[in-house]
């Protein structure tokens, strides 16, 4: 791992499952769940859809400060009362210097988070980085429109992409600096479907596994 993915995969924080940490000039949340630490207040908490391991207003409600946004689909506001954005697939939007833009996330071949639900994904600039947290998705076309430094890609099977879909992903969308597996170890999934997307991106593009934050 060369000196610049190591700077900002610091910054990311995988706090099991969907759930990450970014810190920089703002404190990011995506879909927190099941959070056990809570002393920091977020700035910002995106939200990819309404299933409850990410949306949850008991986790959100932990990270609510006075100064907190909370980005989402309409179907995940109504849970909460703080000041929010909503957002569905193509919307671009800003807040203070951190630029936020909502991409499709369904599934192709399975029911469980269907197109017309517009649910999604985020791609997110913040201190001269783009990260991508793809929300529950299968491999789709879009992603081969997405551009970002890191790419943040559930491995786990069943409800989202097995780690071979992930990898063809990570390929089509092929992230300037690194993959990051998500989607296991908690409700479904494996370490093991992590190694094995590592594993089939070897000599491709870098894939770091990150250890379990609190």
């Amino acid at each position: 791992m060369d000196s610049e993915t190591q700077t900002y995969c610091d910054k990311i924080h995988w706090l099991g499952h969907d759930t990450f940490k970014i810190t920089g000039t703002k404190l990011l949340y995506f879909d927190p769940f099941k959070i056990a630490n809570a002393d920091q207040k977020a700035d910002i908490i995106l939200i990819t859809h309404e299933h409850f391991d990410h949306c949850s207003p008991e986790d959100v409600n932990k990270l609510i400060g006075k100064n907190t946004t909370i980005v989402g689909p309409p179907d995940c506001l109504k849970n909460f009362s703080a000041k929010m954005k909503e957002i569905k697939p193509g919307d671009k939007i800003k807040i203070g210097e951190i630029e936020i833009e909502a991409v499709p996330a369904y599934n192709v071949n399975k029911d469980f988070h269907p197109k017309k639900n517009n649910w999604v994904g985020y791609i997110v600039s913040m201190d001269g980085f783009k990260v991508y947290h793809a929300g529950d998705t299968d491999r789709i076309p879009e992603m081969k429109k997405v551009h970002t430094g890191i790419a943040l890609l559930p491995v786990s099977g069943t409800y989202v992409m097995t780690p071979e879909e992930a990898a063809e992903a990570a390929l089509d969308i092929d992230p300037r600096l690194a993959a990051i597996p998500m989607h296991y170890g908690s409700i479904i999934g494996q370490a093991s479907d992590a190694e094995k997307f590592k594993e089939i991106l070897a000599g491709k593009i870098d894939v770091v596994i990150k250890a379990r934050s609190e």
